[in-house]
């Protein structure tokens, strides 16, 4: 999932350290993702005050560093990563297999 929407992102904007939520949304809906799962790709591709401001604009309490390190946790199975990771652009992590990012989650 994050895979595809990186992809997607890069081919509909072009490669940048992050994008806007617009361009998730609109990415994540083409690929027929579900509501729910934007805030997780928000906190991969927006920045930490874009994501902070859209919650806040929401009125929902989601911490984008808790559910950044919640994805590479995930993503590396708990190995090979550093906490100060969870600020990097997606661009900079380290090589992992995004394909494999929401496994975990119980679509319904």
């Amino acid at each position: 999932m994050v895979g595809q929407t990186g992809q997607r992102l890069i081919q509909e904007y072009g490669r940048h350290p992050y994008y806007t939520p617009y361009q998730i949304r609109t990415v994540a809906d083409a690929l027929g993702f579900a509501v729910d799962v934007h805030c997780w790709l928000y906190c991969v591709f927006c920045s930490a005050e874009v994501f902070a401001a859209l919650h806040q604009a929401a009125g929902e309490a989601c911490d984008y560093a808790t559910m950044r390190a919640e994805v590479l946790l995930e993503l590396t199975s708990g190995n090979g990563f550093d906490w100060a990771d969870v600020n990097l652009s997606w661009l900079d992590w380290p090589d992992i297999d995004f394909a494999s990012i929401f496994d975990w989650f119980d679509w319904g």
